[in-house]
């Protein structure tokens, strides 16, 4: 198959905190028309997330942290309720997700279920993000969590019922923590009997 684009320019932005090119690019359309186009992307990298659950508890494991993203769009402390997630760096999916679950949450997860990958905004960032679901107990638990170096995050630990209600109500924004609690509906790790 033949690519559906030819890249006239790729010029780098910015590659402080990630990298950021703009791309002017000729898109062929099915019609076999051809319509040049100019989009930046933010290169951020791939990442891996893990919905830590306890079904015996019925709870889940969730961190909060200051985002400023968010806080610049509106959410007037910065802080967000999320799953514990991570950038893949040079570690395979597997590896990350289970060394950001000491750092974060503090729990060693030996298995973790790989559910799916997704791209989390393909219109104008690259990164894919790969889903992952643990159980967990405390004696898994290795330290208090709470991130490294500049990191401050709080570790949660909720029952799932309340976690559902957070995400119903708002309380809970993040998408890649939405997704997870969903899959956590739809696959009934929670249902009763």
């Amino acid at each position: 198959m033949s690519s559906p684009i030819d890249i006239v320019e790729k010029k780098l932005l910015s590659d402080h905190w990630f990298i950021l090119h703009k791309y002017v690019f000729d898109l062929k359309r099915k019609n076999g028309g051809v319509v040049r186009q100019i989009r930046e992307v933010y290169d951020r990298g791939d990442g891996a997330t893990i919905l830590l659950y306890n079904r015996a508890k019925g709870t889940v494991i969730l961190t909060r942290q200051f985002r400023i993203p968010t806080y610049v769009n509106g959410n007037e402390s910065g802080m967000l309720l999320e799953a514990c997630a991570g950038l893949l760096d040079d570690y395979s999916p597997e590896e990350c997700i289970r060394n950001e679950a000491i750092e974060e949450t503090g729990y060693a997860v030996g298995n973790v279920e790989k559910l799916f990958d997704a791209y989390m905004s393909p219109g104008g960032v690259t990164e894919r993000l790969h889903f992952f679901a643990a159980e967990y107990d405390e004696s898994l638990r290795d330290n208090s969590g709470g991130g490294v170096e500049d990191e401050d995050i709080e570790v949660l630990e909720l029952p799932f019922s309340e976690a559902i209600a957070m995400m119903n109500d708002g309380r809970i924004k993040d998408g890649k923590t939405i997704m997870l609690l969903q899959h956590a509906i739809i696959r009934g790790w929670f249902a009763k009997g």
